[in-house]
């Protein structure tokens, strides 16, 4: 085994993040959001007349839409010189090798009865996992059936929720002391097994190595995540890292594929809150940046998924919900969102 607490004491740093940056890039998100409506303001202004008035809150709204923009890129320039550049010059490459390179795998399912199956035995069949363990959440159908008859371990999670699923699949891979490697994944085939010596080729730099699907070229045609949902992720993981610049690179916070070092996760658990529901992954990430945990990416493969998507992915409009709660969450506080 690795030395346990060389893998847990980055914990015990708390990360007090570069809350500047953050705020500063959502005011120049304001600022320019307000520059935009200005501008259509002014293609109507023109439409119906250009009547006075209408043309004196114009004017006000395109000059003073300047303002957040200015102030946000103080705010930013103020974290990045002076936290980010002390950061910066105590980088190191951490490589903290493990004795075994086998994992135990715990896959989320709900409602997967024509998923699980194959998802358990592609899982199984890989020389890396020792076992796999599936916790469903209350599913309705044979989930847990298909899952069992495959060779998992099954577990029913009662507490509804995805938070409440992946703490709940978590907790139950801590819980084997031949590995110290959990593999959080999805029943629905969206991931595969055969990324697994990926992660294991980032595990020595990092706590957890989550998986990026922001990749054009990993990413099968008929999959859920739409261009919109495919950029936007890719926003909202940006904003999660300005909040803590010069700590994690991220381009996707809405992915389950997750490497995780047992220690550091058992200290991480206590942190996590369940009820925090399809906004989770970030949540969970922001936990782990906070206390000092390394969290490195790493690009992985995505394939349409086998069923009827049950998540934050089922349409466009569900998915900008979830990823506004998951802005309020990053930038307000997660309890704001339960």
């Amino acid at each position: 085994m690795a030395d346990e607490s060389m893998s847990s004491g980055p914990i015990a740093t708390a990360n007090r993040g570069t809350p500047f940056a953050l705020y500063g890039a959502i005011l120049v998100a304001i600022g320019i959001a307000a520059f935009l409506f200005g501008a259509v303001l002014g293609v109507v202004r023109l439409i119906v007349g250009n009547p006075a008035w209408l043309l004196n809150v114009n004017e006000a709204i395109i000059w003073y839409s300047a303002a957040p923009v200015v102030f946000g890129f103080v705010c930013i320039a103020a974290d990045v010189f002076f936290t980010v550049g002390a950061k910066r010059t105590r980088k190191k490459v951490r490589f903290d090798a493990f004795a075994s390179d086998q994992v135990t795998a715990v896959l989320t399912a709900y409602n997967d009865e024509l998923s699980i199956y194959q998802a358990v035995r592609d899982f199984t069949a890989s020389p890396h996992v020792k076992r796999v363990v599936v916790v469903s959440n209350n599913s309705i159908d044979s989930t847990e059936a298909e899952a069992a008859r495959a060779g998992a371990i099954v577990f029913n999670e009662m507490k509804p929720g995805y938070g409440a699923c992946v703490v709940r699949a978590l907790s139950e891979g801590c819980r084997f002391d031949d590995t110290e490697l959990v593999l959080l994944c999805e029943g629905d085939m969206t991931f595969r097994a055969a990324d697994i010596p990926k992660f294991l080729a980032y595990a020595p730099h990092a706590d957890i190595v989550n998986g990026t699907r922001i990749v054009e070229q990993l990413q099968e045609a008929a999959t859920q995540i739409s261009t919109f949902i495919h950029y936007g992720n890719f926003v909202v993981a940006k904003l999660l890292e300005m909040k803590y610049l010069g700590e994690s690179t991220l381009s996707d916070v809405g992915t389950t594929y997750k490497l995780c070092r047992k220690g550091p996760l058992l200290e991480l658990l206590p942190h996590l809150d369940s009820d925090v529901n399809l906004e989770f992954n970030p949540h969970l990430l922001e936990q782990a940046i906070r206390r000092g945990l390394a969290v490195v990416e790493c690009p992985i493969t995505f394939h349409p998924r086998v069923g009827t998507s049950k998540g934050g992915n089922v349409s466009n409009t569900v998915a900008m919900k979830v990823g506004l709660r998951m802005i309020v969450g990053i930038a307000l506080g997660w309890n704001r969102i339960k």
